[in-house]
Formats: structure tokens, sequence, C-alpha cells
């Protein structure tokens, strides 16, 4: 058996859609300096609030959510993150991604002092997956996204998409 190619594959399999879901902005503390521990560097970000929308679903984010980080010897950062939306029509809906924030060192430095730094200089990658027990987002269920982020001085900005 060889190895495929892209050039064998059907063109569904060659390129991966999207559709725009929400723009997400949080709010974060923080953060809670774990410190290094026997596995990684480990911080705490607290996200008391937030707000999202976006055309099929808005309403703000809830308190009680935190964004465990791990921090690599590069500087970059892994996210791990939980945290409940609740819509405008008071539906509550769990939402966990993992993440990525990479780049240079020198900007890292500056995005962990808080500055706000240009969003193409450096990688900021997540991807969400949601639990919802309600019909109307029953359709939530079973979709898998992914986000591009940008940090700002008191937390980040996400653009969310449904992968299709």
């Amino acid at each position: 058996m060889s190895a495929p190619s892209f050039d064998s594959l059907p063109v569904e399999l060659k390129s991966v859609q999207t559709r725009p879901l929400f723009v997400m902005r949080l709010d974060v503390k923080g953060p809670v300096i774990i410190g290094g521990t026997p596995a990684s560097f480990r911080r705490v970000g607290i996200v008391p609030s937030g707000t999202f929308a976006g055309e099929r679903l808005s309403g703000t984010v809830l308190d009680g959510a935190s964004d465990w980080q791990t921090v690599r010897s590069d500087g970059s950062a892994t996210l791990d993150v939980r945290l409940v939306l609740k819509t405008d029509d008071d539906v509550l809906i769990g939402m966990s991604y993992k993440g990525v924030r990479s780049g240079p060192p020198g900007v890292l430095d500056q995005i962990n002092r808080g500055i706000v730094v240009d969003p193409g200089s450096y990688y900021f990658r997540i991807n969400p997956i949601f639990e919802v027990a309600s019909p109307k987002y029953d359709w939530l269920n079973n979709v898998l996204a992914i986000g591009v982020g940008h940090r700002l001085s008191d937390g980040p900005v996400y653009s969310v998409f449904e992968v299709l």
C-alpha cells in the first residue's frame, strides 16, 4: 500500500471549508502562577466574564471559567479552557478548547506584559467543541470549530469558525 498524495484525493479531502460561528471576547484576570512543576511551568487565567456574537448565536460568558496554560521552554503557551456560554435566549452551552500561542520571544514577552502587539506577528489558534442540552442548539453538539485569537491587554478576542 502506497501513501496517498493530495493530487489523488477527492476534492472534499483537499481543503477545509469553514463558516463563521461567532466572535468572542473574554475578560481575563491573572494569571495565577502555579510555577515550575515536574511537568511544566503552569499558570492559570481566571475568566470572570465575556461576550460572544454571531449570526446563529450570541450572549455572555458566565463567571467561573479558567484557562490552564502550560508555558513551554521557548515561551509559547498551550491553553486548556473550559467555560459556559449563556445565549441571549437563556440557553447554557459548555465550551472547551485547547489552543496554542507562539511567536518570536520578544513578541511573547510583550504579550505577557499586557502589551498589545500586531496579531500578524504571532500564532494564536484554538479548537473549540461544545455541549448543549437544548434542542434549538443541538447542532452545536456535532460541531468542531477552529478559532483565530488575538491577545488584548485584558483578555483575548477570538474569531470562531465552524468546520464544515
